[in-house]
């Protein structure tokens, strides 16, 4: 596996490529959520290491692609991905976006129409604004106070239980913490939020133009994640499948049943 960097003009962003699997094989692009870098995607990028080619990112001001201006959008972070995708030639790749993720991907989907070949979204949520209650999109940018309240020895734990139900799932998603200070991670949560409410509030059509499919945690927690999958389903007829004895990080939790259905997607 290569460690790359593409500059761009705010900073560099680190990804990390596997082309072991030979030129025709598909290529799987793994984005993964917010404040999480790409050891979230280990299961994955080990597991298909070999039968797929594979890419997956520290995104901007995430892991090792810091320090990074907080000045970014979700339209910013879907053409830089582009702009990696071309520098490396890869074409139609299916997207695969844990959280943050999705959201990107689907920025990505309406931007760049036609050039994914397929879509698998892992505890995100859909970005068409009919599915948010105004109440919701306004709380979406009022969350950086309500993070800097919490004690930093509390907020790590309440942040790992919270995204995680599993052992090894809790030990990833505390490393992801660890490499923050306090206030570096609540600002970056912060305006993470609030770009998703920018993007939201942007009514465009965010078509998904490929096939596509829905995974969830049936422990997930995390907000309404459950809820917009079921309306997401029902109202676009995407295909849903329940991860089972997993939470909001659902790949890392039940990362054997996660790789199946990525499996069975792309094959």
């Amino acid at each position: 596996m290569q460690i790359k960097v593409f500059a761009t003009g705010s900073g560099d962003v680190h990804y990390w490529i596997d082309n072991s699997a030979g030129a025709k094989a598909p290529w799987l692009v793994f984005l993964p959520g917010l404040t999480a870098d790409h050891t979230l995607f280990d299961a994955q990028m080990a597991y298909f290491s070999g039968k797929a080619r594979c890419l997956t990112w520290d995104a901007p001001a995430h892991g090792a692609s810091r320090p990074y201006p907080l000045d970014f959008t979700m339209d910013d972070y879907a053409h830089i991905l582009h702009d990696i995708l071309q520098a490396e030639r890869i074409e139609r790749p299916v997207l695969v976006g844990q959280s943050l993720g999705g959201y990107v991907s689907q920025a990505f989907l309406d931007l760049y129409p036609g050039d994914a070949a397929g879509f698998i979204s892992i505890d995100s949520a859909p970005l068409k604004r009919r599915y948010y209650p105004n109440w919701e999109v306004r709380a979406l940018r009022h969350t950086k106070g309500m993070y800097l309240a919490i004690p930093w020895a509390l907020l790590k734990p309440w942040g790992t239980v919270g995204a995680a139900k599993t052992a090894q799932g809790r030990a990833n998603m505390r490393s992801f913490m660890e490499k923050y200070t306090k206030r570096e991670y609540c600002n970056l949560a912060a305006h993470g939020y609030a770009m998703l409410a920018d993007a939201i509030e942007a009514e465009r059509p965010y078509e998904i133009d490929c096939p596509a499919l829905l995974l969830c945690g049936e422990r997930d927690h995390a907000g309404d994640v459950k809820a917009f999958n079921r309306k997401w389903t029902a109202g676009d007829e995407i295909p849903l499948v329940w991860v089972p004895n997993a939470g909001h990080n659902s790949n890392v939790d039940n990362p054997s049943f996660v790789n199946e259905q990525i499996e069975r997607f792309i094959g």
